[in-house]
């Protein structure tokens, strides 16, 4: 039977990968990526001979071109890695046209467990955890967004978004629109990393700490 292997990477701190993922890696015909100078600089870092390997982007450009190819390269007898530029592969993160077209031509995928930004930003959050609802990325687009947060705005569970730092302000404007200045939230920022920083406050605290650094 052929196999893909779907290895999580750090999200920042390069410490946190398994022993496990790194031999999978080591040996490893192909890694498919999300970007290739992320790829280079991570594998270099573990000190895995890149010239040995052949690696080939998956993003949003190439996935629909690379995909076929990656396939061929396992139904030949290759082993193959995915890893996405931080954390768990297919999390919010290109890959499903490729993993989708390995199972349709008999190749199981493997998961090899690890870093990723959900279950740190939530087990650090001091709230009540049992059950919460993932949303993820918000529509960038006003008109979207405020058509996504009319939906989840009635959702008693701790809800989790996903954002970039330059799009926070629009967040949390979008936010205030729907709920209240006093709902609790945490903003887990940097996780792993440094100048890691976990804010639990208010909503209407967010945006005055934002406006003071903007």
């Amino acid at each position: 039977m052929s196999f893909i292997f779907l290895v999580s990477t750090p999200i920042g701190n390069y410490k946190d990968i398994t022993l496990r993922a790194l031999e999978i890696l080591q040996e490893s015909d192909v890694i498919a990526c999300e970007e290739l100078k992320e790829a280079r600089r991570l594998l270099s870092y573990y000190k895995i001979n890149i010239e040995a390997k052949e690696i080939i982007e998956i993003n949003e450009h190439s996935e629909k071109d690379n995909a076929s190819l990656i396939v061929e390269k396992i139904l030949s007898g290759k082993k193959c890695s995915l890893i996405s530029d931080c954390g768990t592969p297919l999390f919010s993160d290109p890959g499903h046209y490729l993993l989708e077209l390995c199972i349709q031509n008999g190749i199981e995928p493997v998961s090899l467990p690890g870093a990723n930004s959900l279950l740190p930003a939530i087990i650090v959050s001091n709230m009540r955890i049992e059950k919460f609802y993932y949303y993820g990325w918000l529509s960038p687009k006003k008109e979207a967004r405020y058509k996504e947060l009319t939906k989840i705005k009635n959702i008693r569970e701790v809800i989790v978004f996903l954002e970039t730092p330059y799009r926070l302000k629009n967040l949390c404007e979008s936010l205030l629109k729907f709920f209240s200045e006093k709902t609790k939230i945490v903003l887990a920022y940097n996780l792993t990393m440094s100048d890691e920083k976990i804010y639990r406050i208010s909503l209407g605290e967010l945006k005055v700490l934002i406006d003071k650094k903007n």
